[in-house]
């Protein structure tokens, strides 16, 4: 397994003038070692989006390189992206799963099917022929720079192991008192 944030420090290292979207937990963890203007945090779209995104900026920006650092969690919930990135085949887009097994941001539960789940197997299953799997480090930042440099769409899939400061826990506010907070700040009134 690859420590997540040495994965995330060789990125950032090889990073120039890429798009970085980051979703969930890669978002805290990519600000560990990027402060940069094009780095661009999808909280708050909706889990399941940052591919989404990904593939729009990397159509609207056929000049630029986009890297979207998404969640396991996140990338079940829109499997069907693989599909629409491989038909649409943005020569600029690089989608990396950061695969632990877990909903780490909603407190850690399992994903469906972690020990068998082959991310990397569906996107070439959709049509991502470029599909990587990585387990270890050292492979991983030995493929980096052919990964960035490479024709897109390229898919990664990296089997990470949290390593990080302890974050504080998700909040446990019912649904119902967190809705009522939403609907009084927007002036709605039932």
């Amino acid at each position: 397994m690859i420590p997540r944030s040495q994965a995330l420090k060789h990125l950032a290292a090889l990073r120039t003038d890429e798009i970085v979207l980051t979703a969930m937990m890669a978002v805290r963890q990519w600000a560990a070692f990027s402060d940069h203007q094009l780095d661009f945090s999808t909280i708050g779209t909706g889990m399941g989006h940052a591919s989404d995104i990904g593939l729009g900026l990397a159509l609207a920006q056929p000049e630029r390189r986009v890297i979207v650092l998404n969640g396991d969690g996140s990338m079940l919930m829109n499997l069907g992206q693989l599909v629409t990135i491989a038909q649409q085949a943005p020569p600029n887009l690089i989608l990396m799963v950061l695969h632990n097994g877990t909903y780490e941001v909603t407190g850690g539960q399992p994903i469906p099917g972690p020990a068998n789940l082959d991310f990397a197997g569906m996107a070439r299953a959709a049509g991502i022929a470029k599909s990587y799997d990585f387990h270890e480090l050292d492979a991983f930042t030995a493929a980096l720079p052919d990964i960035l440099s490479g024709q897109g769409p390229i898919f990664v899939n990296l089997r990470v192991v949290a390593d990080e400061i302890p974050l504080p826990p998700p909040s446990r506010q019912p649904l119902p008192q967190r809705a009522a907070q939403l609907m009084k700040a927007l002036g709605v009134t039932t």
